[in-house]
């Protein structure tokens, strides 16, 4: 069976060896500091890892590493990062840390102290968007908003990155969608423009001066004391995304396996940050427009990422037309695997889970990430609809014993499944 039919069996929710990913989306990878310490595990060839996502500085796993691990996913992210430049033209960088690294060309830093920033677009004459602190490990979002005048704002300059998919854009994906899929593997791919509040877009890294409304706190604010206006910005984006899907997917085709829709986050590791009707009314009339028009026009599934204690929005989400849910965090509040699989796994594919990110896959030892891994496989991978993946990103230094336990556990897995 190939990589990507193992994929898509998973996704039809059909029984069989359960896929794994890593590295195919943004909150689906591995730090850089952990891709490094993997290819010596391996003995691959020693050379700098490349930061393909440098927001939260994860690492360009390349083809040798992903059969190491036996990934079973592709991915294909936007052209431009996360801070507004593409991820092309590398040069050598060496990290606070002390590790060498390949950032791309545009890739631009200033430093204060101890700490690192980085401009948008590469532009250092541009206030910075993005602060490393001194002893981190990735970038935290500067919030770069001014004092809010109500009666001066304006739903469209929160709408103004929406804009059409340029030809250039389209060629990108084209390209890279194609070579993706002749890895063998499935494809998960990563369009843009339709996150719909994703707290960690709202400030707009990516862009030298933005406006409206980018700040965190006042974002929050704005879904419970401002929801026009949020609906305001929320059909635009949605006009602008189905006319962009469109031409994507004539670009593209039914190429692409699964599509990551949205990582607005709804919840926290003990609650949530809106009741379930604010979501009903806020959100899932545009997730479900989204959701309609690719499940109408393409083979696509569709991906909800959120974190934390979203058992109340599970049927939500299925409302809306997800077809995935991410990362799965087992230890928040209400997020029992054995209950979450018992009552939407014939709806819903769980893609991740398999190793608590916080606690066990950091501090565990190799035994107890073996543990849970086998466990939480167990569970997920009845009936299919799983999708191996740790609860979120591979988080820096995590030992790398722990992360080959927990990828020789889902191999054992597998041999007995």
């Amino acid at each position: 069976m190939s990589r990507r039919e193992t994929l898509k069996r998973a996704l039809r929710h059909e029984s069989g060896p359960v896929p794994v990913d890593f590295g195919s989306t943004a909150v689906t990878g591995m730090h850089v500091t952990c891709v490094a310490a993997l290819r010596d595990h391996y003995g691959l060839p020693r050379r700098p890892v490349r930061v393909g996502e440098p927001y939260q500085m994860l690492g360009l796993l390349e083809d040798d590493l992903l059969e190491a691990l036996g990934v079973d996913t592709a991915g294909v992210a936007p052209r431009n990062n996360f801070f507004g430049f593409p991820n092309e033209g590398w040069k050598p960088w060496r990290a606070p840390w002390g590790q060498e690294l390949l950032v791309p060309a545009r890739f631009h830093v200033t430093q204060r102290g101890g700490d690192t920033y980085i401009h948008p677009e590469g532009d250092a004459s541009a206030p910075p968007s993005g602060h490393l602190p001194d002893g981190g490990y990735f970038f935290d979002t500067i919030v770069r908003q001014e004092p809010i005048d109500e009666a001066r704002l304006d739903p469209k300059d929160n709408v103004e990155e929406f804009q059409p998919v340029s030809d250039a854009d389209l060629a990108y994906f084209r390209r890279e969608v194609a070579a993706a899929a002749a890895t063998g593997r499935g494809v998960v791919a990563t369009f843009g423009g339709t996150a719909f509040g994703d707290i960690a877009l709202v400030p707009a890294p990516w862009m030298k001066r933005p406006k409206g409304i980018r700040d965190i706190a006042e974002w929050y604010m704005a879904t419970a004391v401002r929801q026009d206006y949020v609906h305001a910005v929320f059909a635009r984006q949605l006009e602008v995304a189905l006319a962009n899907l469109a031409r994507i997917r004539a670009a593209v085709g039914d190429a692409v396996d699964a599509v990551f829709v949205c990582g607005t986050d709804f919840g926290t590791q003990t609650g949530s940050f809106c009741s379930p009707a604010t979501f009903e009314t806020l959100w899932l009339p545009y997730y479900k427009r989204v959701n309609d028009w690719i499940h109408a026009h393409t083979a696509w599934k569709t991906f909800k990422h959120s974190c934390g204690a979203v058992g109340a929005f599970m049927d939500l989400f299925i409302r809306s037309g997800f077809d995935i849910l991410n990362p799965v965090q087992c230890s928040a509040a209400g997020m029992d695997p054995e209950r979450l699989k018992a009552t939407y796994g014939d709806r819903l594919v769980f893609w991740g889970g398999g190793v608590d990110t916080q606690k066990t896959l950091p501090f565990g030892t190799p035994a107890e990430v073996r543990e849970e891994v086998t466990r939480r496989c167990e569970i997920f991978s009845r009936r299919g609809g799983f999708v191996f993946n740790a609860v979120h990103n591979v988080q820096a230094n995590t030992p790398v014993a722990n992360i080959v336990a927990m990828i020789d556990a889902v191999r054992a897995f597998n041999g007995r499944a």
